[in-house]
């Protein structure tokens, strides 16, 4: 059995310890947030954040997820009432919405680290691929959230 953290509550998993998290959050525990698309951490679909930090969950064991508190986009809030979930239904970021939720937690790591992030700062954190290009919109958003949170 694999211990994990995840959303704040603790959960056992019965799996091989090389199972890519990705397949636990969606196949275990129904978390199906998280994304499957490239397979090999590449496009971010499938971010989760690891002690605040983003992790691509499709190229992470199981067994090195243990000892982290994860959030998945099912944990980050109950009713899209985070700041920038918030921010991406204002800037109307989503089109097809199959890439948001690794945006969205991926904006979340960023704005950890920096509070008031530059342009620059913001296209070398948010390298998940967005086959719409909302790349504009995501920027918005995130510099929307900075400064409301007065950091600007």
């Amino acid at each position: 059995m694999i211990q994990l953290n995840i959303n704040d509550q603790a959960v056992e998993v019965d799996v091989a310890p090389d199972t890519p998290l990705l397949w636990v959050l969606r196949d275990n525990l129904n978390l199906t947030g998280s994304k499957y698309a490239c397979g090999i951490g590449q496009c971010g679909a499938c971010t989760v954040l690891m002690n605040g930090h983003a992790v691509r969950s499709c190229a992470t064991a199981v067994s090195d997820a243990t000892n982290y508190d994860i959030v998945t986009i099912e944990g980050l809030s109950e009713d899209a009432s985070h700041p920038v979930q918030l921010a991406w239904i204002e800037e109307d970021v989503p089109q097809c919405g199959y890439c948001q939720s690794g945006q969205i937690l991926t904006a979340v790591a960023l704005l950890n680290d920096k509070s008031n992030p530059t342009d620059e700062e913001i296209e070398a954190a948010m390298t998940n691929i967005c086959r719409c290009g909302t790349y504009s919109k995501i920027r918005k958003a995130v510099k929307k959230v900075a400064r409301e949170r007065g950091e600007v």
